[in-house]
């Protein structure tokens, strides 16, 4: 994004050389140019708030270095270029130490250095302006409204709790069935908490080889290790200031357990292959879909690491228990594809709408997703009916329950869907299913008959 007008103070006793200056300036049509005799004047129209000051550095009125800092003081950030009739290094530089820009000398070249200067600070402030303008957009992108879809009661709950954990930097703990959307709730914490301008570094328990995890965590020296070729930096290094979000936590090896619960404490950590002492200061979220308290009754999680992370806890609802909110991320997720594909508005029938509710998505809002996104490809006429959702794990009976059939009906489909699972396999099934063989044996034998 780029500024349309900039405006530029010149400040310059000397009325022949600030009107050539002036004159040069506004040559670029952006550049909106205010010349001022006296260091006084210009101080009287700071109201008008400047982009970048450009001034002389011998005024009758007021020392060049009394002025910087009283410009500096209206506004730290203000881009101030000093004019200089002598080539003096050491007022130059300690100008610059000061606080101001550039250091620009009154000769034949001072007018292309200035302008140079002056397109140098509009890049600048563009620069400021569009990381500013991200960061907004960031903000607005995790927001809770926006990151979290839904109105459910148990989603109200973690609304509740998410406000309440932005005001300290206590740990979190987050747990929920896999798919519930446990990394977009650390990322909304972190990106709505006061650490939101610092890094958020994700580590995924569950991808890193067991070898390499401690490298990952605490980084490496070059030749630390066969093929260490350089230092690494590890994760807890470049989250510092920030957040460390540490998912699938209960993953995490016994013998790095007691090596995290140690740099928890002391907060540092020693590169592999180091004796450097880092200190680090982040926030820790940590998330699992297993229960924690289970793993340390079965001595797979130390039971003082679990004490040290649990934290505020946080538990996520799988979407089978959220109600309505099926319906509102669905909505959500076909907004979002059609804006990507630059498609035409898509609709829910009221049948597909009545599917999406029987099913109880064993994958959570990361299967609604992929359901959606496929039948926005499969529908015509701009409609998604019940034909385009397609479930592929089917792995319990809500779906069918929710069907208006006899009971025969849904014995009888459900005991077919368990003899397919398990490879028609009748002693699995009739096992799984807490029923007598004779039963499968004998609706098989009727099915054959129905088909004759």
């Amino acid at each position: 994004m780029n500024m349309k007008i900039m405006k530029l103070f010149l400040v310059e006793d000397d009325a022949f050389f600030g009107a050539s200056i002036q004159y040069h300036l506004r040559l670029n049509p952006d550049f909106e140019v205010h010349l001022f005799p006296t260091a006084k004047a210009c101080l009287a129209a700071m109201y008008l708030k400047p982009d970048v000051i450009c001034m002389d550095f011998g005024l009758p009125d007021m020392p060049g270095d009394v002025l910087l800092q009283k410009l500096l003081a209206t506004n730290p950030s203000l881009p101030v270029i000093i004019l200089s009739g002598q080539e003096d290094i050491v007022t130059a530089v300690n100008l610059l130490k000061a606080g101001a820009r550039d250091y620009i000398v009154k000769n034949e070249h001072a007018k292309d250095l200035l302008w140079n200067a002056i397109i140098k600070v509009r890049e600048n402030l563009d620069l400021v302006k569009e990381v500013a303008s991200l960061k907004e957009q960031l903000e607005q992108k995790y927001a809770f409204e926006n990151t979290i879809i839904g109105k459910s009661d148990s989603i109200r709950e973690v609304f509740s709790k998410l406000n309440k954990v932005i005001q300290t930097n206590i740990t979190v703990s987050i747990t929920g069935e896999t798919g519930t959307g446990k990394e977009v709730v650390a990322k909304a914490i972190h990106y709505n908490s006061e650490k939101k301008a610092k890094p958020f570094v994700a580590v995924n328990m569950a991808a890193i080889p067991k070898e390499m995890m401690e490298s990952e965590f605490f980084g490496h020296e070059k030749g630390a290790f066969t093929g260490a070729d350089s230092r690494k930096i590890g994760k807890f290094e470049q989250a510092h200031g920030g957040t460390i979000f540490l998912d699938e936590i209960a993953e995490l090896d016994l013998n790095l357990q007691s090596k995290l619960l140690r740099v928890l404490q002391e907060r540092e950590v020693i590169r592999l292959g180091g004796k450097e002492v880092i200190k680090f200061e982040a926030r820790l979220i940590v998330a699992t879909h297993k229960d924690l308290a289970q793993e340390v009754k079965k001595g797979t999680f130390r039971e003082d690491l679990y004490y040290r992370i649990i934290g505020f806890p946080i538990a996520l609802p799988p979407l089978r228990d959220r109600g309505n909110d099926v319906l509102i991320l669905a909505k959500h997720f076909i907004d979002v594809f059609v804006k990507e594909n630059k498609m035409k508005p898509i609709h829910l029938s009221q049948e597909a709408k009545q599917k999406l509710m029987r099913y109880s998505f064993p994958g959570n809002v990361r299967e609604l997703k992929a359901v959606i996104d496929l039948a926005c490809v499969l529908c015509e006429q701009h409609q998604i009916e019940a034909d385009d959702l397609t479930f592929t794990s089917l792995n319990d009976t809500t779906y069918f329950l929710g069907e208006e059939k006899t009971l025969k009906e849904h014995t009888t489909e459900i005991i077919l869907h368990y003899l397919k699972k398990n490879n028609q396999d009748v002693l699995l099934t009739a096992r799984k299913l807490d029923i007598g063989k004779s039963t499968i044996y004998n609706l098989l034998h009727s099915l054959e008959k129905l088909s004759l």
